[in-house]
């Protein structure tokens, strides 16, 4: 009896051992978003990109992420034929089988892989995903995975269109010696100008590069009594106050906090390399990532946060540097050196491009307007993007005091003239304007 007993124990065991294992759905929560964009920005730092390119890698993979996420919830609409020749992405042929959240991961992290150079850097953290995931549920991660490639092959396919490889093989910028307005590398590394041809990169909602061509920056004069020469000075004289009092000034912590120059050269003796910064798109990135995380944003308006504003930023670049390269100013440092002081040195270093308008003006007015399209006027927030590199947290009521300080750090930083400032800040938050504008992305229910 007792041996009978045991045998059936035996079966039950062995029974209910064979029984499958539950299988649970795959959550996957904006923090992934979150996670896989700083991932991304951790290689543009390693890879050294230029701020206009930076803008480029953030805005496709966003895009990716979005017209996955709008395709499952209603109260977001799809980009397709609202941003420049972007068509529908396909459809699943199962949609109940899709984990519409890890698609956009998928996509996301496909397209990035693609822009950037350091691809194995991604595909390490890729992997990591994928094996959670497949652990969780494989079948759902499969299907789920397969359909966020398919959605990339289409979101490559579009990019691959918009004129940046022919821009790779295009003619260095020309420096114009004989005239004195023009600019003119500056120390210590002496670079070219980047992205000279960046006007041709085919934007992603304003009509032309050219669409928000800003007025004209004052007639160059370096007459005592010509506004110009006026503008150069005050560059001079701020900067002067400001190293009188000292590192720990309110204008120079303002200027460092703003910096978000990738290209910062450091001479040790015989040795010139660079310090690895954010770019000033990167940063706004950050601050889109902190309004999302602040309030509480779900995956689809996280999703929608960083694509909106990356838009922006793309955007933005693409019309300033149309205006860098056509007005082609020369910077404060070359003309101080010349004609004020010539052992003058800016707070921080001039970055390699012409200096009309201030890019990290422009970019600042586009996205500030972008998020507060989505977040209201009144958005108070802690600005910790920089807190890895060393810089504190900086306090701010709003978007636009936040780009505002963004502006005028360049006069600060010594880099740039008032009206660079002025006129870029307002360049950008007209084309902020035009995209909010024309971009219907949320339609709440």
């Amino acid at each position: 009896m007792n041996h009978l007993f045991k045998i059936c124990v035996l079966m039950v065991l062995v029974v209910a051992s064979c029984k499958p294992k539950e299988v649970k759905p795959i959550n996957v929560n904006p923090e992934e978003l979150h996670n896989a964009i700083d991932k991304m920005t951790e290689i543009m730092i390693h890879d050294i990109f230029s701020p206009p390119v930076a803008s480029r890698i953030y805005a496709y993979p966003n895009i990716a992420a979005y017209e996955i996420i709008a395709l499952k919830d209603d109260q977001y609409t799809s980009l397709a034929g609202q941003v420049r020749s972007l068509t529908a992405i396909p459809v699943p042929k199962e949609t109940k089988a899709i984990n519409y959240e890890l698609a956009a991961i998928v996509a996301h992290l496909d397209i990035s892989r693609r822009l950037i150079f350091s691809e194995d850097k991604l595909t390490v953290y890729r992997d990591s995903l994928y094996e959670k995931w497949e652990k969780t549920n494989r079948d759902e991660f499969i299907k789920s995975k397969d359909y966020g490639l398919e959605v990339a092959q289409h979101i490559a396919d579009w990019f691959d269109k918009d004129n940046y490889k022919q821009t790779r093989t295009m003619p260095k910028f020309s420096i114009d010696a004989e005239d004195a307005s023009r600019w003119q590398p500056t120390p210590p590394a002496y670079m070219d100008g980047i992205e000279p041809h960046w006007n041709k990169i085919r934007p992603f909602i304003i009509d032309s590069a050219a669409q928000f061509k800003p007025t004209p920056p004052p007639p160059f004069s370096m007459e005592k009594n010509s506004t110009f020469y006026k503008e150069v000075k005050e560059v001079y004289d701020i900067s002067e106050q400001i190293t009188e009092k000292g590192d720990t000034s309110e204008e120079i912590q303002i200027a460092q906090f703003w910096d978000c120059n990738p290209y910062v050269s450091v001479t040790r003796g015989h040795l010139m390399f660079a310090t690895k910064k954010i770019t000033p798109g990167a940063h706004w990135i950050g601050i889109a990532k902190i309004a999302a995380k602040n309030s509480n944003s779900d995956f689809a308006k996280t999703a929608y946060t960083y694509t909106k504003t990356s838009i922006a930023i793309a955007d933005a670049f693409i019309s300033c540097w149309d205006e860098k390269y056509r007005s082609n100013l020369i910077r404060p440092e070359t003309l101080i050196n010349e004609h004020i002081d010539d052992s003058w040195q800016p707070i921080l270093q001039t970055p390699p491009f012409p200096e009309y308008t201030s890019g990290h003006s422009v970019v600042s007015g586009a996205a500030s307007t972008a998020l507060t399209s989505i977040y209201g006027d009144n958005f108070a927030f802690a600005d910790d993007t920089e807190l890895p590199y060393g810089l504190p947290i900086r306090n701010f009521k709003s978007f636009k005091a936040a780009a505002d300080e963004a502006a005028i750090s360049r006069m600060y930083g010594g880099i740039h003239y008032r009206a660079a400032v002025e006129v870029g800040v307002k360049q950008g938050r007209d084309l902020g304007d035009f995209v909010v504008q024309h971009l219907n992305m949320y339609n709440p229910k």
